[in-house]
């Protein structure tokens, strides 16, 4: 686009050239004494064609992708609203003025380093907390002219707003923000939000003037070095006594799990106890329940106890061991007359008698 109007402006040179060709020709023919007819015509084709494209290169407006053109009518001082957006079009020479915008995201930065920053040097932004301590706060404003507003910010501060505007604007707004926080707080989780402010404030401002603020960056935080040292200690402390609450804590969990593990087991003890008490009742009364079986038994048929120690004999035994002690008479004669129809009761054999070392030898006829 910027290319037509270039080679306009080149044919309008051309046409200024051949207008001073022209003359030299009259000059020349003259001189020579010839008509000048040639030069004269020359020189007045090469004139008017240089004025005629001067001037409509002039008339023809060029504005790149990342521009907006602001019109203003010189006579009268209106805008033309809207503004002229990108693109070629034309304007009046002579008549018309326009002022050429960048709507691209811009930036301007204040730091304390003296290689960044618009401001060589230290340019960070001192501010004094709420008590009293000094800062140093470098800060990054990105921000974009939009298109629609480009009349208010031609009318309010035409190119002159970032030396104007911008930087002191930010500059107060830092400066009132900091003073209500604590350095200290600063210092930790409050910065977030002392940038937070600084930036709702600032945009506030921004959209009022007819820019559009895209970012506020808090880049960096600089403190006396007596402060920085005191925060860092003081952090160090916290950091112990942290410390120290969690190895408490550590312990406190641990001496709860062991009285926990030893509840259980106390109460696994118990009910062991309680368990194996249960099973002595409950074989206290199977054996009670056998003895009152036997009992019935022995009551029917009192040569049941010599006959069933009998039969727990090997079959060829000769000698018995019969306790001395015995209460019982064995008379052999006697298990004849049980007959052989005659079926002992079963009787769990943890309760049938058992041979003792007080034992007395016993003779018997093998026969």
């Amino acid at each position: 686009m910027g290319s037509i109007s270039a080679v306009i402006g080149g044919i309008a040179f051309l046409g200024f050239l051949l207008f001073l060709l022209g003359i030299g020709l009259v000059v020349l023919a003259t001189s020579q004494g010839r008509s000048p007819r040639g030069g004269v015509l020359l020189a007045i084709v090469g004139l008017v064609g240089g004025i005629l494209f001067s001037i409509v290169s002039q008339g023809i407006l060029v504005i790149e992708p990342t521009q907006v053109g602001v019109v203003v009518n010189v006579l009268s001082g209106d805008l033309e609203d809207p503004p002229r957006g990108p693109g070629t079009s034309i304007i009046i020479p002579g008549l018309q003025e326009v002022f050429v915008y960048p709507t691209e995201q811009q930036e301007y930065t204040m730091s304390g380093i003296p290689t960044e920053g618009r401001v060589q040097g230290n340019d960070a932004v001192e501010a004094l907390t709420n008590d009293g301590q000094v800062v140093f706060v470098d800060v990054t404003v990105l921000y974009r002219i939009e298109p629609e507003n480009a009349n208010i910010v031609h009318v309010n501060w035409r190119n002159r707003y970032e030396d104007d505007f911008i930087r002191p604007t930010v500059r107060a707004i830092v400066r009132d923000i900091v003073s209500q926080f604590r350095a200290e707080d600063i210092y930790g989780v409050s910065r977030e939000m002392m940038g937070g402010q600084i930036e709702e404030r600032l945009r506030e401002r921004m959209d009022a003037q007819g820019l559009t603020l895209t970012a506020f960056l808090v880049r960096r935080i600089q403190f006396s070095e007596e402060f920085a040292a005191s925060i860092e200690q003081k952090q160090i402390a916290d950091q112990e006594a942290q410390r120290a609450q969690i190895l408490v804590e550590q312990q406190r969990q641990e001496a709860e799990r062991v009285r926990v593990q030893a509840q259980g087991e106390r109460d696994a003890a118990i009910a062991r106890a309680e368990g194996e008490a249960q099973a002595i009742i409950l074989r206290a009364q199977a054996q009670a329940e056998a003895l009152r079986l036997v009992s019935q038994q022995i009551a029917a048929n009192p040569n049941l106890i010599q006959y069933l120690y009998v039969q727990n004999l090997a079959d060829n035994i000769n000698i018995a061991l019969v306790p001395s002690n015995s209460p019982f008479l064995f008379n052999l004669d006697s298990f004849v007359d049980l007959g052989e129809d005659f079926i002992p009761p079963e009787v769990p054999e943890a309760d049938l008698p058992t041979l003792t070392d007080n034992t007395a030898p016993v003779e018997e006829d093998g026969n």
